[in-house]
């Protein structure tokens, strides 16, 4: 067997990456989706891979999928009506959070509305204690009754998360056993299971995110295998995770919380992978797709993990790739307030009925609808010819909107996209102060269909000098599940003094840990090759609120010396807040595993030298700054390795099309990549 599909689904398209393994051979596509027919792409997508470029089903080895499908249903709130189960007494956990405003200097801004209402929250009389031992039995009448009362308000699933599950989950999986009986037609989640990690609120909404999606997210993949299996397709399909890794998809039908980074992660990934074959290590990854813009950073070549990643507007407290998610994509639709002003997204029109300019029934103007009127867009098809831009569809749904915001056509259409821009600078802002970047020793990667027509904007606004645009930007996304690895995360909270005293439960739960881990490996994902795993400790002094991740080396736990470990805490806390005490007690909160088994990257074919710069196709007319001007369209299919280019431009290719604003200049590389800079 010699191919590997990697497939990526957006709110608008799906990609597929396909890599021969024998002739070093790279084809992708890049179609619509069919959310009403979950599936339904995937088995047209392969039937075209095998009718371009001779894809064989039986002879493919592995098939790695990623997908927004969770991601969107969060930010569109589309996701399942649920029942939350709390210990009596703290019905108010997910209300109250964490007690902080989303923006510090908003007075008007407020946090997101739960994903669970306050009517369909049941306290249950169960108590344990924080040492794990019981208090209160589990009262399983209230159990039942709450069960009922959930139903009767159109509950789909429940979750259940009790006080301190993450100590002892008997309580929880009993209750789970319990409501199994009661009401077997609803879907049951446990705190425990999904992420057993101290702190009620953390617990309770990543496992409330795991049961939102899991509808969606277990109905897709269901029909992901079945449209495998008809196409021919033996091999067991994986899944890509909001960690970088890959997993079985049918794990992934009920680990779906993992997946909710999935293909905003495995992006990443990609344009990780694409930055170190072009010889960079500093990226701003800008992955807009049709439904959100997704910006993260890539520093020194590594993509940086974190958690507590914001999804929308709500945070998930799971190991993750640090992606921050904006409702700005292609697709989202332009609106006017009650009060004339004029606003982006969050909103999107996604593929059915899709921006306007589609022609797919979609009557409401979108940031794809802006760039098509003023003149970027509609010179080519889309998406390997599976859209055709028509303009005055786009003109007609802007100047809607323009009625509205009492602007001009052409100056609502750049509204539009400077509105857009200006949500994207205000995010990345943020996420840049978060880790303490400076832009300037960054290089910006647009991609995703429509990444490259908003990134040298994006750019101009960020003072940014350096871009690099991949040869395929429009599935970066679907090449990052071909190199991800088998990846997972595994955490056991132990809450103790560092001392000599506690060596041993250290070296315990690192132990039991790494059980599991293999288990989850060689059993759960039945993967049979070499594994690493590495180590760390969330650790904290005596008093803090909040902790640090520490990498931890497993001689050090051999050894059984805690020093060492609490030295490394030390020098960590000072990397990061230029001080340390030394003298002062530490705590380790978490002990953290994660274990890889690592997938062999592909190797691609190069280009030959070309020189001298490329005849445009020919001139096109854009608005731009309030005035239409001529502006060169090239195709990238005619740029070649060593070619040169200068902006204003565009460059129209088959899965996306490059916007070059003024200033902009730039030479295409051995791998087909577009290096662009201008002057600082």
């Amino acid at each position: 067997m010699s191919w590997r599909i990697g497939a990526d689904i957006g709110g608008t398209f799906i990609d597929f990456c396909a890599f021969d393994e024998a002739t070093g051979r790279l084809a992708t596509l890049k179609l619509l989706a069919t959310p009403e027919e979950p599936g339904h792409e995937v088995t047209e997508g392969l039937a075209l891979l095998e009718e371009r470029h001779g894809l064989d089903p039986a002879e493919v080895a592995a098939f790695v999928h990623g997908t927004t499908i969770g991601i969107n249903t969060i930010i569109q709130r589309k996701g399942a009506d649920l029942a939350l189960l709390t210990t009596a007494g703290f019905e108010d956990v997910i209300e109250l959070a964490r007690l902080r405003m989303p923006e510090m200097h908003g007075l008007f801004c407020a946090r997101a509305e739960p994903l669970v209402p306050r009517d369909r929250i049941f306290g249950i009389p169960e108590r344990i204690l924080a040492d794990g031992a019981e208090q209160t039995p589990l009262d399983a009448g209230a159990l039942r009754r709450a069960a009922a009362a959930a139903r009767a308000k159109g509950a789909q699933g429940i979750v259940v998360a009790f006080l301190n599950a993450y100590r002892n989950a008997e309580h929880e999986c009993r209750a789970k056993a319990i409501l199994a009986e009661a009401a077997p037609d609803l879907f049951v989640f446990t705190s425990a299971e999904v992420w057993p990690v101290i702190r009620e609120y953390e617990r309770s909404t990543t496992a409330i995110l795991n049961g939102y999606v899991h509808p969606r997210v277990a109905r897709y993949l269901d029909s992901l295998e079945v449209a495998l299996a008809r196409r021919g397709i033996a091999a067991a399909p994986m899944v890509t995770k909001s960690n970088g890794g890959v997993m079985s998809a049918a794990r992934g039908k009920t680990a779906c919380v993992n997946m909710l980074l999935s293909g905003t992660a495995s992006g990443v990934m990609g344009a990780a992978f694409l930055a170190r074959q072009a010889g960079i290590g500093n990226l701003l990854t800008l992955d807009v797709g049709g439904t959100s813009a997704d910006v993260a950073l890539v520093i020194e070549g590594r993509p940086q993990f974190g958690m507590g990643e914001t999804i929308g507007d709500l945070p998930l407290y799971l190991p993750s790739v640090s992606v921050t998610s904006i409702g700005d994509g292609g697709g989202s639709i332009a609106s006017v307030d009650g009060f004339g002003v004029l606003k982006v997204g969050p909103e999107s029109a996604g593929s059915t009925p899709g921006p306007a300019c589609y022609g797919r029934g979609g009557t409401r103007a979108t940031i794809t609808d802006a760039m098509a009127v003023s003149g970027y867009l509609g010179h080519t098809p889309l998406a390997y010819a599976s859209v055709a831009i028509d303009r005055s569809r786009a003109a007609a749904a802007v100047a809607a909107l323009a009625r509205g915001s009492g602007l001009g056509l052409h100056a609502t259409a750049e509204a539009i996209v400077k509105i857009a821009i200006s949500n994207m600078y205000a995010e990345i802002n943020k996420l840049i102060a978060r880790y303490g970047a400076d832009l300037r020793d960054f290089t910006l990667m647009p991609f995703g269909g429509a990444g490259p027509m908003l990134g040298c904007l994006l750019a101009d606004e960020l003072d940014m000098e350096r871009v690099l645009i991949p040869r395929r930007p429009g599935i970066v996304s679907a090449l990052g599940g071909l190199i991800a690895d088998v990846r997972n995360d595994f955490i056991r909270t132990l809450f103790v003094d560092a001392g000599w005293a506690t060596m041993g439960a250290v070296a315990e739960g690192f132990a039991s840990l790494r059980a599991e881990a293999e288990s989850w490996l060689r059993h759960d994902q039945r993967f049979a090759g070499p594994a690493h795993v590495t180590l760390s400790a969330d650790m904290r002094y005596a008093g803090q609120s909040f902790e640090i991740e520490v990498e931890l080396d497993e001689s050090w736990i051999a050894a059984g010396v805690m020093t060492t470990i609490t030295e490394a805490f030390h020098r960590r806390h000072q990397e990061i807040y230029d001080f340390a005490d030394r003298g002062a007690i530490v705590q380790i909160i978490n002990l953290r595993l994660v274990i890889t088994s690592v997938i062999a990257a592909p190797v691609f074919l190069t280009e030959e030298r070309r020189w001298g710069a490329p005849a445009p196709e020919k001139q096109v007319e854009v608005w731009r700054d309030g005035a239409p001007r001529k502006m060169p369209l090239y195709f990238r299919s005619g740029l070649q390795r060593g070619h040169s280019i200068a902006g204003p431009a565009i460059v129209a290719q088959e899965d996306a099309t490059i916007v070059l604003t003024a200033g902009f200049a730039g030479t295409v590389d051995a791998c087909g990549n577009l290096h662009l800079r201008r002057p600082g």
